[in-house]
This record gives structure tokens, C-alpha cells and sequence, in this order.
């Protein structure tokens, strides 16, 4: 615990139990209650959406509703309150028109201004409360409005002058990027366009990078990644320009929804101690799979959104290898672009007795996937941080991935550290590559000796949530010191 324990605001458009989309809403469910663990006072803000039931989380209103400054002045959002955990203070702001009436986070023509009125309600709901924190933590382009209104006229009301700002770029390729009549329906008019910004554009997730004290991504790699063309997408020269406000922080996992041992979708429980007991799972998701049940082969297992940036190009080629020319079974799970569901159907049709795509969204199924394969695969072009390995190695799973991002922060290549290794990396985005990291790992597993070792020291990594936040408390202190 710190000597101070700090006030923070956690914003997201999405958090578990309320709403997910994504990774995004896994840390906003999990970082928060780590950081009160450690002693801080943190409380989260999201928009409630029409799916977040009063019965289901015990939502109690907060004062009368509030104006907020956005369109010509006439929403109003009601202050709803609920908890975390046991111990997180949740508030939800109720806006019918642009939040409450809607099923789904994203996806809408008008996401700027549903997320513009977030902004504002935000800042509104502090005066509400009558409540200072000592830094807002931001996430994404849908928050960007708050560190941008508080750097540019905050400084003018002295409720706001000291809040400091952090803000996490989950993912740069998700920008937030509209025309800039956004600014005159947010109030906002003095916000100045930027270099990297399109011609008669707002770019929020660039707003967010020039307007808050520090910035952070989801690993280190993926920090020092986003400073290259290659992987800036667009706004390379912009974090270049802020790199000394720039940090890379590691997600963490959340320990207790992912535990081996309890896990009520395995099977057959086990540890790190009981490793011979993950066989029966083994042998139970052949059976699911309709597969020949040999406990002698390798299994490899994905579980994945079927997309470019996954890797996805490299499979075909990779897997007429693996399937073809070796003794292996390969098990999907996964949705995305079609061109990529008719390449695995027509891939299991060619080897109907040694794979099996599960083409749709099965989150029991992830887990025994998780619990159950030899070697799991991540060949990712871009993975900011990734939580598909570290729940593998959790769940005794041996993680096959590219050197990316959290991949590579989190994976120790079993070839170039032995003794030490977790898994096995591939460096280029070619099908030679990955397929060379498979037969690397094919080999070892021959030797099931080591390949134990490999097993037992990934399961005992610790990705656990405790240290992250430890890491983001101190971005915390240095982001106040900054905006001081």
C-alpha cells in the first residue's frame, strides 16, 4: 500500500459484469479492484446501456438529473450508482436517448455523440458528487473527451485545476475519428486541429495523446511499437513528439475467473501440481470434437477473432503442413471475416479425422480449449497485450505466438532460454516462420520430460492483476507531479 492512498476515476465505455465487447471491458472489470485492494479510492464511470438490468446489479439513482452542455444544451443524464466487487464504487450514466435505449456498446452513426455526451456527463456527475479525484484514468478514444475538456478549460474552474490525466490506448487502430461539427455539439469549439489530424476531422484518440499528462499502452513492446510508421497508424508523429509522457504498462489476469482449479466449464480440475489429471480433458474435447482420442498426439488449439491482424493469412499454408505432413490434430474456435470461416471449413474438410473449427462464440468451449490443448497458437501481426497466452499458460496450455506487443512480453521462447522458456516465438509475419516455431515445438514434445517443465513454469508466471497495479499507481503519482 502507499503511504497516500489516491482518489481515482476509472473511465470506460465497457467493464465486466456490465458490458463487453472486449479485452477493454476485462481490465476495466479487474483493475479497479486490484487498485482498491491496494488502498486507493477508485470508482469507475461507464454509460448504462439498455442490457445493464436495475434488478440484475441493484442500481439506485443519485440526486435529481443533471444538464449536460451538448447539442444546444438540452440532454440530461441521470447519476445511477451500483458496486463492484465488493467494495468498487460503480457509477452509470443514464442518458434514454443516447445510451439506455440502446442493446449494443458500439457500432452506432452516431457514436461520437453518444460518447461526447459521456464525456460531459462525466465531468457533471464529479460536480454531482461533489467529488475531486486526484487523477481520471481514461480508456480509449470514447473518453477522450474528458482529459481534452480538462487540459484545455479546466484549468479555468478550480473544482477541476488539479484533477491529473492518464490515458491507456488499448488499441490505435480504434480512433474515434469524425467530422469536426463534433466539436460544436460537444461545446468544444477551442479545440485546435492537430497536424496528424485528417483535413475538417477530430481524431479523439489523437485529442486524448496531445491533451493528457501521461499516455500508456497495454505492454512495453506495443509502446515502443506505436512510434513506428509501421505500426503508429497515423500517429506515429504525434507519440514520437509526447514519448516522454509515454509508458507501457502489462494487463494483468484476473486470477480468480481464471483458475484451473475451480474452474466449473473443466472437466477434470487441476494444478501446477496435477498435471496428470489435464490428460482427461484432453481426451474429453477429442470426444467433443468428434476426433480420434490419442493422448499421444499433439493437439494444438486457437481460440480467436478471425481477422488479418490474428494472423490469419498464415494458417492455410501453415496447417496443410502441420495436418498434412505430421502427426498433429488442430481445434478453432472463433468468428470473424467470412473469407476466413470458408477457409477453415474447406481446411476441415480436407483433414475431417485430424481438425475441427468451431466457427462461432462459445465461451465454455474457450475454456476447455484453454484447459485441455498442448500448444496454443497466437501468430498476431499486432497484439497490444493479449490475454489468450496468459490464460493458456494458466490453464497449462504451451503458448505458440509471434514476437509482438504483449506476446513478446510475456512469452520466453523455450529455444533461446532453455531452462527458462514458456513457449515458443516466431519473429517474421511468414508461414515459414511459424511453421518453423511449430516443428521447434513438435520436437520437444517428444521429450515429455521437458515439455513438462515448459508446462509447469508457465503456469507458475504471474500475471496476476497486484503488480500492474502497482505499476499504474506509480504512473498515477508521476502523472499528478506532471500536471503540478
Amino acid at each position: 500500500m502507499t503511504e497516500s492512498p489516491l482518489r481515482i476515476l476509472f473511465l470506460s465505455a465497457e467493464a465486466v459484469p456490465f458490458a463487453k465487447v472486449g479485452g477493454l471491458a476485462d481490465v476495466a472489470g479487474s483493475l479497479p479492484k486490484a487498485l482498491r485492494a491496494l488502498g486507493h479510492d477508485v470508482r469507475l464511470m461507464m454509460p448504462r446501456y439498455g442490457t445493464i438490468s436495475s434488478d440484475e446489479f441493484g442500481l439506485e439513482k443519485i440526486g435529481e438529473p443533471f444538464r449536460v452542455p451538448a447539442g444546444a444544451g438540452k440532454e440530461y443524464v441521470h447519476l445511477i450508482s451500483t458496486t463492484m466487487g465488493e467494495a468498487v464504487p460503480v457509477y452509470l450514466l443514464w442518458n434514454e436517448h443516447y445510451f439506455t435505449s440502446r442493446e449494443k456498446v458500439y457500432g452506432f452513426e452516431d457514436d461520437a455523440q453518444r460518447f461526447a455526451v459521456f464525456g460531459r456527463g462525466v465531468l457533471g456527475a464529479l460536480k454531482l458528487l461533489d467529488w475531486e479525484p486526484d487523477v481520471i484514468h481514461a480508456n480509449d478514444w470514447h473518453t477522450a473527451v474528458v482529459p481534452t475538456w480538462l487540459d484545455i478549460s479546466g484549468w479555468r474552474d478550480p473544482f477541476f485545476r488539479k484533477i491529473a490525466t492518464l490515458f491507456t490506448i488499448h488499441n490505435l487502430a480504434y480512433q474515434g475519428i469524425t467530422g469536426r461539427l463534433i466539436l460544436r455539439f460537444a461545446q468544444m469549439e477551442d479545440v485546435e486541429h492537430l497536424p496528424v489530424e485528417d483535413p475538417g476531422a477530430v481524431n479523439w484518440m489523437a485529442q486524448a495523446v496531445a491533451h493528457s499528462d501521461l499516455i500508456n499502452t497495454v505492454s512495453e513492446r506495443y509502446a515502443q511499437e506505436i512510434l513506428k510508421p509501421e505500426m503508429g497508424m497515423g500517429l506515429d508523429s504525434l507519440l514520437q513528439k509526447r514519448r516522454d509522457r509515454l509508458h507501457g504498462v502489462l494487463n494483468g489476469l484476473d486470477y480468480d475467473a481464471w483458475n484451473p482449479v475451480t474452474d466449473p466449464h473443466v472437466p477434470h480440475n487441476f494444478d501446477v501440481n496435477g498435471l496428470n489429471r489435464r490428460a482427461a480433458n484432453k481426451t474429453a474435447l477429442q470426444q467433443q470434437a468428434r476426433l480420434p482420442v490419442r493422448s499421444d498426439v499433439p493437439l494444438v488449439g486457437m481460440v480467436s477473432r478471425l481477422d488479418e491482424v490474428k494472423g490469419m493469412d498464415l494458417m492455410e499454408p501453415v496447417l496443410n503442413w502441420l495436418l498434412g505432413e505430421r502427426d498433429a490434430q488442430f481445434i478453432l474456435l472463433g468468428t470473424g471475416d467470412p473469407r476466413y470461416h470458408r477457409m477453415f471449413e474447406n481446411l476441415q474438410g480436407r483433414y475431417p479425422d485430424r481438425m475441427r473449427a468451431f466457427l462461432k462464440f462459445d465461451a465454455v468451449l474457450a475454456r476447455r480449449i484453454y484447459a485441455s490443448a498442448d500448444l496454443f497458437l497466437m501468430p498476431s501481426f499486432v497484439e497490444p497485450c493479449g490475454l489468450g497466452q496468459m490464460i493458456a499458460m494458466r490453464y497449462g496450455s504451451v503458448p505458440l505466438v509471434r514476437e509482438t506487443g504483449g506476446l513478446a512480453d510475456t512469452v520466453i521462447d523455450h529455444t533461446s532460454e532453455r531452462g527458462h522458456g514458456t513457449g515458443f516465438v516466431f519473429k517474421e509475419k511468414t508461414p515459414d516462420a511459424c511453421r518453423g516455431a511449430l516443428q521447434r515445438a513438435l520436437e520437444v514434445y517428444q521429450d515429455q520430460e521437458t515439455w513438462r517443465a515448459l508446462q509447469m513454469r508457465g503456469m507458475a508466471s504471474d500475471f496476476s492483476w497486484t503488480a500492474s497495479a502497482e505499476e499504474y499507481v506509480d504512473l498515477y503519482h508521476r502523472a499528478i507531479t506532471v500536471h503540478e
